[in-house]
């Protein structure tokens, strides 16, 4: 009976497993040595790992909604005046554990955006769950859950998250009661998730 273990491993969801699997049966049927069970085994598990872990970042990337990728190792140090050394030990989200907060703040085109969705990036490699958001768009969806009579479900889901980003606070008017529902957002997220702030200088 000529079993189709690939196919089996795919049906299971083990994708990693099922890739390494293929591999090994080319590798084995190449080299015509026995392997011991216990060798080709671990193998497996270790590409399941390494393919769950591959398949969350990238979920974790998506679910951010960064409306660019950025990363530091693109950032141009010499156009601000901040400490690579501050930003890099920043990168490592620590103070994400504590929920404290980050402001950014500068002219336009200084690279604030850049930066807090490079940080952000950095937290995601590090296992932390971020949401990005135009502070204009987030007022506009929380007057939106409002009006539909489910005002607090948003702040239910975004107290689950590491970090929220709120990109151009202030750059951009909007309504005095959006600021009002922004400012209750953010009274509810206070000392449970970061906020990282980037609003311009004026």
């Amino acid at each position: 009976m000529n079993i189709d273990r690939h196919a089996q491993l795919k049906a299971l969801h083990l994708y990693g497993m099922a890739a390494a699997w293929s591999e090994w049966r080319a590798e084995s049927s190449a080299q015509q040595k026995p392997v011991m069970p216990e060798v080709w085994l671990d193998r497996l598990i270790i590409a399941e790992q390494a393919d769950r872990q591959a398949r969350s970042l990238n979920y974790q990337l998506k679910a951010a909604r960064f409306p660019h990728h950025r990363d530091l190792i693109h950032f141009d140090w010499s156009e601000t005046p901040l400490e690579q050394s501050r930003i890099e030990q920043l990168a490592t989200a620590s103070f994400m554990d504590q929920a404290h907060n980050l402001i950014l703040v500068g002219g336009t085109g200084t690279g604030k955006t850049h930066l807090a969705t490079a940080l952000a990036v950095s937290a995601i490699h590090q296992g932390k769950r971020i949401r990005f958001y135009n502070a204009v768009d987030l007022v506009n969806q929380l007057d939106k859950e409002k009006q539909l009579g489910k005002a607090g479900n948003l702040a239910k889901q975004l107290i689950l998250i590491d970090a929220v980003i709120l990109d151009e606070l202030g750059y951009l008017p909007f309504p005095e009661s959006g600021g009002a529902l922004l400012f209750h957002l953010i009274s509810q997220l206070y000392e449970k998730t970061s906020l990282r702030y980037s609003r311009n200088r004026q």
